[in-house]
Parts: structure tokens; C-alpha cells; sequence
């Protein structure tokens, strides 16, 4: 069929694979130049795919039927769907940023495939047969994962329109989910607020859950600090405390409710809005109210208005303006240790008459309920202020009596506050993670005294992750290697417990907690090496990615893909940032508790995971050689301001780098001697460096006479050759023609050194017409001036 122009040769593997997995555009020059020794950028494209089938391997044994091994290869899919479906939010992070939408097509999202190849006959395997059991919704939360990771790609500088968004809302309704996380996506880079407020009722107005919790979030990223009063109004509709008592009441999904509480924290972070501070210090405790209303996954709310909270008085510490009739601290420390609830004040009070008929609580407050989101509250306010009072509310408790009433994970979020809190003091050092845990867990124990060892050592393990955590926020994007060690050394310690796998150190510690403390560790490396792509940390999570078996659930590979997605943010072009505003966003994004499956919102809703983009923050310098336009290697000299741990400091990089973050810089040079000098001066103003490095971080560079680029020549061997002529007199003697190509790589020069340079047949009588010529080629190369060579010539004729 040669005629009707249609091919037989099939489209070569690499071809579709390109198109499919969504993450083509992230292997470029540039990734090239920073990982030029290895392929580590396609392995992670490798890890984090989720458009093509999984192998599932299953021996048959000789006892088992065929019906059961079918049973037993989709067993096996099940649980390897459970990786599959945890990729997407990895992925998210990995492709940020790094693709440019045709404004006339739609955004391509790579499909989310849940299907199985069995070696060796490579039969499909499939979760719809009917077999076995497979949860329902199964799939809801990683299609709007999958709908995320697809719009984080854009560009925060691309032209995106209303027409283009609406234009992009599939026909199918299965497809809903993935374009209510695209939506909440659109919201993190900033083009959502490009969508007509028409349509945004518009979707509101579907009744759809997940698009409602995708558009709330998405305008309220968008929206940050700001105190908006259309998008206030837009979140209040969806949260019964922020409605006038006498409104009707709406019948709000749960979800949304918890979307709309986080949605007022990031429209008032910073601001210290009282009203709004005062509802969402109540709502903390909410209590269960009559005909089952409130009574389910009530953490994930008290959660989320706690983290909201925080956002609002973000690092007021205790000059909260106007607040102190609310007693905030107080407040939120009964919630953290328990005691009689307060009475409801304000227009609350109607609401909370009826009790719950299902749930007995009394009068005291549950503190299972309310600990995590006060302690991360209390966090948040205070964060950074180095307040010792507030912090030494969080200190673990010193008796053994005390310690059992506490549940450990709690133990890690206390820890966590208190180090965030405690900002300054924090060092990057096993000696500072171990002073974490109390006196009474080290030294010797008293065998009278009745001390539960497994209490003790869950209780351990939870406080060294808290504290490895805080030690992850501190350094984020710092890429410090004190810190990374640390790190690295406790997830070797954590990793020889779990590889004892039968003993009693696990039988204590249960699989599920040693995990936790696990993953929690390795995405506070993953933080401090975030965009440096650093091998070891790939290694780690390469290792998990291969472990599928046994109690790995979705919510730990999804700990893990997202560890790799901040490894290699943005294809290593974005770092975090360790602002005030970083830091909520990463605690929000980040809590240590993962879900259980992917149907699962009890602790914490799944949507929040994506806000760690909002941490992010371009901070890759990439030299551009101005002359060809490619991106190439240049030395940098980066100056340190003095601080109060280390006094002024000046490093050697080579670019295309991560710089440090901005604040800590006094000035960034370009060094010769190959690169003509350029100096950044940072001690007056950043913004120039900032621009630069939000578009695309291209910083312009030239090379000088007789210097060859760092990839050509890395040591500067040929270049040496070329210093002989670098002294104006007596280089012109001196001066080969043959070493021409030590200087230039321009053809036109080489070839006018070889015919008008070199003794030959046709120039044998002109002698001193070499010398001229070899003295005019000098002249122009070294003085970097080609485009005289003309002139002299046109004046000697």
C-alpha cells in the first residue's frame, strides 16, 4: 500500500512510549548537561510511568488449578495497581512546569492502565473479569491524581485561556475526575483565575464532589494571601460555620467541606484575619451533631481547619493582633492534651445544641480527634519564632505513665512542632535528632519499673522521624551535605530494622509503623536534595518502588513516588524554598499519615498532597553561550553572606547549577578565564537574578579569544596550547597557523588559516605574504574581531 502513502514498518517502541507516558518533554539539553555520566532521568521516566501494563509474574504450581492461579495473577495485579495508581502524584512533581500548551489542541493525559501481562504466553490480565473482589471507586482519587500530574506541566508563563480550559472538559463522565484535578492543577501554576467566575459557579453548580474539591483548591492556591472577597464568598457557601446562623442548611459533601476549610487557609495565609481564625480555632473541636451529620472522617476536618488556622496566623507568633481575648495557644493546647470542652461561643451556639446519637463523646474533647491538626496549628503560628515557653508544651512526656496515653504518632507530629518552632536550633547532626528523645527512653531501665518496651520503642522511632522531618523543612532545597548525611545514616538504621523482618525489634515496632517512620525519612531527604536528582536517594527509592508485596500500601508508594518527584522537581530546573509559606505548604502536602488505600480520607484529604508545588521554586542557573545559543558548562563563583553559623563564604560551582536560595547570597559570579567575567551583585537587589531564573534560569555567556567550552576541552589541556600566543608581541611569531583550531571552531577562519597561512605551491614566492596573513588571522582571532579579517585584506590588496 506503498501508493496510498501509509507505511508497513511499524512505529518504532521508543516512538509510542514518547507520546504515552507524559513526561517527554522533560529530557532535554539541559538535563543532559547536569546528568551528562548516566541515564537517571530516564529511569526515573521508567519508575513513574503508569500508561503501559505491568508484568505480573505468577508461577503456576503443579497443585493449583487453573481457575484458582487466574485468582492468584489477579491478586497479584491488585496489589501491584496499588503502585500503579500512587505514580501519578510522583509524576506531577517530576514533569512540573515543563511543557508549553497548543493552544488548539488539547492537553494530552496519559492514561492510567490498570492492566497486567503475564510471561511467558504475555496474556492480558484484567481487574474486570469478575473473579475477584475489587474495591469500589477504586480508581476516583488516582484518575484526579492522574488529571493533576497532566496539568502541572504547564508553564506558569504560557497563554492559557477560559475558551482553552472549557475546551479541554471531556465528553465522557468517567473522564470527570481527571479534569477536576487538571482544574485544581490549573489553580497551582496560576491560570485559573483566567476562568470566567460564570463557569466556576457553572462546575460548582454539577454537584460534582471531586470537581468541587478541584476548583476550590485550585482558586485558592491561586488566590494566596490575597483575602479575595468573590473567592471568600465562593468558600463560605461550603462551609456551615462561615454561614449566617438563619441560612438554610446546605448539604455539603464532607470532602469539599475539608477542601473549602484549607481553601480559607491559603486565601488569608499571612494575615491574621480574625473572624476567620476565630471560626476555624472552633471548628478544630467540632463536635459530632444529631442524624449522623459530622460523624464520619472527622480527622481529616479537624485537620484541615487546624492547618488552616495555622495558615492564617502563619509565624504571628504571639503578636497576634487583636486575638488575645481568644486565647489561641490555650485553646489549641486543650485540644492537643484534652479536658472539658469549652462552651461554643458566638453563632455557633444554635448549631451545637443536639447532641450526636450515635457518637457518646461527653463533655471532654476528643483528643484523637483534635491533637493532629492543634499541634501542627500551634506549629504553624509560632513557626520559626524560637518561643521556647510554646515549644516546651510539645515535649514528649517524662513518665512512663504518661507516655502510654499518647498515641505515637502523635509523638512524631509533637516533635515535628516543636523543632519547626525551635527553628534556630535545629543542626545537622545525629547528636541534635537523638537529644529529641526524653531522658527516661536512654540509659538504663529499672526491671521493678513496669515499662512497656514496645510502647518505648514505637515511641522512639516516631519522635527520631519527627525530628528527621523538622531537620528536612530546615534544610529544603539546600542540597546540604551535613544534613543529608544524617539523614541518610537514620534511613540505613531504620532499614537494617525492617530487613529483620521475623524478629521481635519488627514484632515490637509493627511493619506498618517501622514504614511510616521510613517514609517519612526519606522525603525529608528527598526535601533536602530536592531537584539535585542525588544517586543515593534514587537508589532508596528505586528499592521501594521494587517492594510490592505484603503490607505495602498505597499510601507508602505514594510517600515514595512523591519522595522522587521532589528528588527531580521540575527535571531538576526547581528546588524548594524554605519561606514561611514553603514550609505550610509542605506540611500540608507532606503529613505523615498516608492513606490506607486510594479510597481513603479519613486522616487527611488526598487532594492536599499536590500543594508542594506551591514550595517550589526555580533556582537553576544555565549558562547559554551567546554566540550559539546552546546551553553549556560555566564556573561559577557563589558568595555566601556572613550568618551566625559560618561567616562569609565563597564556593566554586559549575553551572548549569542549583543556587542556594536568594536570601542567604551576597553575589554570583561568572569566573574566567574561559568566560568573559560577569557579576551578579546580590547585596543590592535580587530581583534581576529572580527574573532570570524564572525564565528558565538563561544567563548569557561568552567565550573567550582561544578558549575552548568545558565540554570540548574539560581539563583545558587544548586551551594551553593557545596561551603561548596570548602576549601581544611576541605572539605573533610564535604563532603556528596549524593551532588555529585551539582558537575558533569557525569554519571560515580554519580554511582561511589552511589556503592563505600554510607554504604552498602557489604562494611559495611571497614569504612575507604569510607572515602577513598569519599576522592578520593573529590579530583578529585574539582580539576576538573575525570580521576584520575582510578589511585587512581589502587594505593589503
Amino acid at each position: 500500500s506503498v501508493g496510498s502513502g501509509f507505511s508497513l514498518v511499524p512505529p518504532s517502541s521508543t516512538e509510542v512510549d514518547e507520546e504515552e507516558d507524559g513526561m517527554s518533554d522533560i529530557i532535554h539539553e539541559v538535563t543532559g548537561l547536569i546528568w551528562s555520566q548516566d541515564l537517571r532521568v530516564q529511569e526515573v521516566r521508567r519508575l513513574l510511568q503508569s500508561s503501559r501494563p505491568v508484568r505480573v509474574s505468577v508461577v503456576q504450581l503443579p497443585e493449583v488449578s487453573d481457575h484458582e492461579y487466574i485468582e492468584e495473577k489477579e491478586n497479584k495485579l491488585l496489589q501491584l495497581c496499588q503502585r500503579t495508581m500512587a505514580l501519578p502524584v510522583g509524576r506531577g512533581l517530576f514533569t512540573l512546569f515543563s511543557y508549553h500548551p497548543v493552544p488548539t489542541e488539547p492537553l494530552p493525559v496519559p492514561k492510567l492502565n490498570l492492566t497486567g501481562r503475564a510471561p511467558p504466553r504475555n496474556t492480558m490480565v484484567d481487574l474486570n473479569s469478575g473473579n475477584i473482589d475489587v474495591p469500589p471507586n477504586m480508581t476516583n482519587w488516582p484518575s484526579f491524581h492522574n488529571g493533576v500530574a497532566a496539568g502541572l506541566k504547564i508553564t506558569p508563563a504560557s497563554q492559557v485561556d477560559s475558551a482553552w480550559i472549557a475546551y479541554n472538559k471531556p465528553k465522557s463522565p468517567e473522564l470527570a475526575n481527571e479534569y477536576a484535578g487538571f482544574l485544581m492543577a490549573l489553580g497551582l501554576n496560576g491560570h485559573l483565575t483566567k476562568l470566567a467566575t460564570l463557569n466556576i459557579h457553572d462546575y460548582l453548580t454539577k454537584g460534582h464532589e471531586m470537581t468541587s474539591i478541584g476548583l476550590l483548591l485550585g482558586v485558592s492556591s491561586a488566590k494566596l494571601g490575597t483575602m479575595d472577597m468573590s473567592i471568600t464568598r465562593l468558600l463560605s457557601i461550603h462551609i456551615p460555620a462561615l454561614l449566617p446562623p438563619t441560612s438554610t442548611e446546605l448539604d455539603v459533601p464532607h470532602n469539599v467541606q475539608v477542601a473549602a476549610v484549607i481553601g480559607i487557609g491559603l486565601v488569608y495565609q499571612g494575615t491574621g484575619h480574625r473572624h476567620n481564625a476565630e471560626v476555624l480555632l472552633s471548628e478544630i473541636g467540632r463536635p459530632p451533631g444529631p442524624e449522623m451529620e459530622y460523624c464520619t472522617d472527622r480527622e481529616s476536618y479537624s485537620l484541615a481547619a487546624g492547618l488552616a488556622l495555622g495558615m492564617v496566623c502563619l509565624g504571628h507568633g504571639s503578636n497576634l493582633i487583636g486575638m488575645t481575648d481568644l486565647n489561641v495557644p490555650e485553646q489549641l493546647y486543650q485540644y492537643m492534651v484534652g479536658g472539658h470542652r469549652r462552651a461554643q461561643a458566638g453563632a455557633n451556639r444554635e448549631r451545637h445544641k443536639s447532641p450526636s446519637y450515635q457518637i457518646k463523646e461527653g463533655d471532654t474533647i476528643n483528643v484523637d480527634v483534635t491533637c493532629p491538626g492543634a499541634t501542627l496549628a500551634l506549629a504553624m503560628i509560632y513557626l520559626k519564632t524560637n518561643n521556647r515557653s510554646i515549644a516546651d508544651w510539645l515535649k514528649p512526656p517524662d513518665t512512663w505513665f504518661l507516655l502510654d496515653f499518647i498515641k505515637p504518632e502523635f509523638l512524631l507530629l509533637r516533635t515535628l512542632a516543636r523543632c519547626v518552632i525551635m527553628w534556630d536550633e535545629i543542626l545537622p547532626n545525629t547528636e541534635w535528632v537523638k537529644s529529641n528523645i526524653p531522658q527516661i527512653m536512654r540509659g538504663n531501665f529499672d526491671p521493678s519499673e513496669d515499662i512497656n518496651m514496645d510502647t518505648m520503642a514505637q515511641a522512639q522511632d516516631y519522635i527520631t522521624a519527627g525530628a528527621c522531618m523538622a531537620l528536612g523543612l530546615r534544610f529544603a532545597g539546600s542540597a546540604n551535605s551535613d544534613a543529608f548525611d544524617c539523614l541518610y545514616e537514620f534511613a540505613r538504621t531504620f532499614m537494617k530494622m525492617m530487613s529483620f523482618a521475623g524478629t521481635a525489634t519488627v514484632g515490637a515496632m509493627g511493619y506498618y509503623n517501622l514504614q511510616t517512620c521510613l517514609s517519612m525519612i526519606l522525603l525529608a531527604m528527598s526535601m533536602v536534595m530536592a531537584g539535585t536528582g542525588n544517586l543515593k536517594v534514587l537508589q532508596l527509592c528505586r528499592f521501594f518502588h521494587k517492594r510490592t508485596g505484603g503490607e505495602m500500601n498505597y499510601g507508602f508508594h505514594m510517600a515514595h513516588h512523591m519522595a522522587l518527584g521532589l528528588l527531580f522537581l521540575g527535571g531538576g530546573r526547581y528546588t524548594l524554598s524554605s519561606s514561611n509559606s514553603a514550609i505550610a505548604a509542605l506540611l500540608c502536602a507532606l503529613y505523615p499519615h498516608f492513606p490506607a488505600h486510594s479510597t481513603d480520607n479519613r486522616y487527611h484529604l488526598q487532594a492536599l498532597r499536590h500543594l508542594a508545588v506551591l514550595a517550589a521554586e526555580p533556582r537553576l542557573l544555565v549558562p547559554v553561550d551567546v554566540d550559539s545559543l546552546k546551553p553549556c558548562y560555566a564556573l561559577l563563583e557563589v558568595t555566601y553572606k556572613a550568618t551566625k553559623w559560618y561567616n562569609q563564604t565563597t564556593v566554586e560551582l559549575m553551572a548549569p547549577t542549583l543556587l542556594p536560595e536568594l536570601h542567604l547570597l551576597k553575589q554570583v559570579k561568572v569566573k574566567g578565564p574561559r568566560y568573559w567575567e560577569l557579576i551578579l551583585d546580590l547585596s543590592k537587589e535580587t530581583q534581576h537574578l529572580k527574573s532570570i531564573l524564572i525564565r528558565d534560569g538563561v544567563l548569557y555567556v561568552k567565550l573567550r579569544a582561544g578558549q575552548l567550552p568545558y565540554k570540548d576541552d574539560p581539563q583545558g589541556w587544548k586551551s594551553l596550547l593557545a596561551t603561548t600566543a596570548n602576549h601581544r608581541n611576541s605572539g605573533v611569531t610564535a604563532f603556528r597557523p596549524e593551532a588555529i583550531s585551539t582558537f575558533t571552531s569557525e569554519p571560515a577562519l580554519i580554511s582561511f588559516a589552511e589556503f592563505f597561512c600554510k607554504t604552498s605551491e602557489g604562494l611559495k614566492s611571497r614569504e612575507d605574504s604569510l607572515v602577513l596573513f598569519s599576522a592578520m588571522l593573529y590579530e583578529c582571532v585574539t582580539q576576538e574581531c573575525p570580521e576584520m579579517l575582510p578589511t585587512y585584506i581589502a587594505i593589503e590588496q
